[in-house]
């Protein structure tokens, strides 16, 4: 059963947009690369989140063996032997004095009825094994969907220092600019001090950048489970290039079909609908206390005999025979039960009723927020391709005299803030997309790769 979960876990990558067969390593060591889909594969096999759903399965195959077993025959096996005293033996007694007792029964007891509370109970626990495959199916999605966030932080960090590079750039070459004039006679000093104040403003801001790009490979390694505890020098510091770019890739979207996919494809509210009628079958065990039971009972047994103290002399046989019970008064035992049962079947219910509202919110939510980044990602294609023809403009007319210093840094530093919103307003729009597919559930996982109840 368990190989089976294990092969089902590895098809999952199967199913799930832009992933291959899983290849991941066991403790593999930090790679030359990273690609979006290596660290989704490897978070598929090694996310703690998505392992500890994997136990939570193979826990609800254990409780389903344990309740089949209430509808297959028990079989026990009981013997005794006892050493008696001479005094307990009667000298008048018809049969002979013995000092020793001991019996040896083999019985078996098989449940005909019981009220219909053993197969609600093996409903109840199929239905309970199939919430945790769609809990299962929810935490893969969730942790993907966070591995994706949190590689797209990667990226905008480490493109945030290459802005913030260029524009040191750009500054460096303005102090050697406004040296060269004022050495030639052109400019004063007072030029020169300032393209230094906003040279040296600039490394803060790269500082920053840097130690953000740090923190957001820790947060993507946490999130992938990524744990190569070596402390070698090839390892410790190491930091692999990331191959993806943080490309704005505008896609369709629509309300009524969004909705209508969400609340269709949702593991989440499948996973409620099985709860749902687990606390119907609960209901039913619940009713069968107050129905009778039926008990197939049969036993072989050898004992010794009263007047041979020989095992071969001892009597032995067998019985078979049926046991009947109704409890016709339990103290209102079963109606509290009964009362229990139906709350939980109503609590189910709501919970339905209020998750189908959630999942209609979260659709107008991640729309909202990808019609919010479309725009912003639009914007930001043409802001910077001005600020940088701006800049072009700003040097152009400072080396004729035109326009002083003061407006060229300003140009400088207006180019800088419009890559650095390009970066930002890309990122928002990948991870929005990213939010709006989890939403409607597009990635959710076929049951043809999910471990039989057998």
């Amino acid at each position: 059963m368990y190989p089976k979960l294990k092969r089902a876990t590895a098809g999952l990558a199967a199913f799930i947009a832009t992933l291959a067969p899983l290849q991941a390593q066991e403790t593999p060591e930090v790679p030359e690369t990273l690609s979006l889909q290596t660290t989704l594969e490897f978070a598929l096999e090694n996310n703690f989140a998505i392992k500890q759903a994997i136990e939570s399965i193979k826990e609800q195959e254990g409780l389903i063996v344990e309740v089949k077993a209430r509808a297959l025959p028990s079989v026990s096996l009981n013997g005794s032997y006892r050493q008696l005293d001479e005094g307990l033996s009667d000298p008048d007694s018809f049969f002979p004095a013995t000092t020793e007792s001991w019996s040896i029964t083999l019985s078996a007891r098989q449940a005909l009825y019981q009220g219909g509370g053993i197969r609600a109970a093996l409903d109840v626990q199929d239905l309970l094994r199939e919430s945790s495959l769609l809990s299962l199916e929810s935490t893969v999605l969730d942790a993907l969907l966070e591995v994706r966030t949190r590689y797209y932080a990667a990226l905008l960090a480490r493109d945030q220092i290459g802005v913030e590079e260029q524009n040191i750039e750009l500054l460096e070459e303005t102090l050697n600019n406004a040296k060269l004039r004022r050495d030639a006679g052109d400019v004063s000093d007072f030029e020169v001090l300032r393209a230094e104040v906003a040279l040296a403003n600039a490394q803060p801001p790269l500082i920053r950048r840097r130690g953000a790009f740090r923190v957001a490979i820790e947060q993507l390694r946490q999130s992938m489970g990524y744990q190569n505890y070596r402390r070698d020098a090839l390892n410790l510091e190491k930091v692999p290039d990331f191959t993806d770019e943080l490309v704005y890739e505008p896609i369709e979207y629509d309300l009524q079909e969004g909705l209508e996919q969400a609340l269709a494809n949702r593991s989440e509210l499948k996973q409620l609908e099985a709860i749902a009628k687990a606390r119907e079958a609960g209901l039913e065990i619940a009713n069968s206390g107050l129905k009778p039971s039926l008990d197939l009972v049969g036993s072989y047994g050898k004992q010794r005999s009263n007047f041979s103290s020989s095992f071969d002399d001892g009597p032995h046989g067998w019985t078979l025979g049926l046991e009947a019970s109704w409890n016709i008064w339990d103290g209102r035992q079963t109606r509290g039960q009964r009362l229990q049962a139906l709350s939980q079947l109503e609590q189910a219910r709501i919970q339905q009723q209020s998750f189908r509202l959630g999942i209609e919110v979260q659709v107008r939510q991640a729309i909202s927020a990808l019609q919010e980044a479309d725009q912003l990602a639009q914007a930001a294609v043409k802001v910077v391709e001005q600020a940088e023809e701006a800049v072009r403009m700003a040097n152009s007319r400072f080396e004729t005299g035109s326009i002083s210093q003061l407006e060229v840094l300003e140009a400088q530093v207006a180019l800088t803030e419009a890559r650095t919103n390009a970066l930002a307003a890309n990122y928002q729009h990948l991870v929005a997309v990213a939010q709006y597919r989890r939403a409607l559930g597009n990635e959710s996982i076929s049951r043809d790769i999910w471990p039989s109840a057998e």
